[in-house]
Formats: C-alpha cells, sequence, structure tokens
C-alpha cells in the first residue's frame, strides 16, 4: 500500500511542481494578467503562490513534513478560485469556463487538505523521509 501513497503523493503534485516553475520563470506575464482580472500585489502573489507551489509539492512527493507541504498548497491554491476564476463576474462562454476552473481549484484545495489530514492522522504512513511536523 505504501507505493500506492507514493503514486497517488506524485500524481497529486505533479501539476504544483509544473505550475510554481511557470509562476517563477513567467512572473511578469503571469503578474499582468492576475492584475487584469484584480488581484492585490499581483507580481508578489505570483512569486508567493509560485514558491509554496514548487516547495509545498517537494515536500509531498519527497515526504518531508508532507503535512505542512499539503498546507501550503493550499494556501497557495484555494484563493485562486476567488481570485482568478470569477465566473459569477462573466457572461456566456466565459462564464462556463471560469466556472469550471473555479470547480477545479476548489477541488485541488479539497485534496491538498485531504491529503494534510491523510499525513497527519497516519504518521507511519511510509515512503516518506520524515514524518509530519504539525
Amino acid at each position: 500500500m505504501d507505493i500506492i501513497v507514493l503514486i497517488a503523493r506524485i500524481l497529486f503534485a505533479a501539476i504544483f511542481v509544473a505550475s510554481g516553475i511557470g509562476h517563477l520563470t513567467q512572473t511578469e506575464a503571469m503578474a499582468g494578467y492576475a492584475k487584469s482580472v484584480g488581484v492585490p500585489a499581483a507580481k508578489l502573489s505570483v512569486i508567493v503562490s509560485g514558491v509554496l507551489m514548487v516547495v509545498g509539492s517537494l515536500s509531498i512527493i519527497l515526504g518531508v513534513w508532507g503535512d505542512l507541504g499539503s498546507l501550503m498548497i493550499l494556501v497557495a491554491v484555494a484563493p485562486i478560485a476567488f481570485l482568478m476564476h470569477q465566473f459569477w463576474k462573466a457572461d456566456g462562454e466565459a462564464r462556463m469556463n471560469e466556472q469550471i476552473q473555479f470547480n477545479k481549484t476548489l477541488s485541488l484545495a479539497g485534496g491538498a487538505l485531504a491529503l494534510f489530514a491523510l499525513f497527519a492522522l497516519v504518521p507511519e504512513l511510509g515512503l516518506t523521509i520524515t514524518g509530519p511536523l504539525l
């Protein structure tokens, strides 16, 4: 079962490695878009969320304080749904697309929260470098 949990951690966290690197390598473009939809302190938000995604996802994959890494992903992702995907302000096809992205982002936040609980409740999870921090 340990290998199944490891595979699940890798599959869950892989998107955040890629997204976080994108935030950090394409900061200006992402900040421009974030600013256009009204995100406060857009450039700082892009950088902070990118760092949280990279560090949090590596923590989850490697099993180094995976509980903390899961919370980092939650903190990085949850605000994105409400700040970047405000479907209630859009019309037509844009509304539908933003609602889909909103729902996906909330789902990822829920997955991070569930993973936090798994790390916290099962300290002998297996195939981790450390146990939970919190």
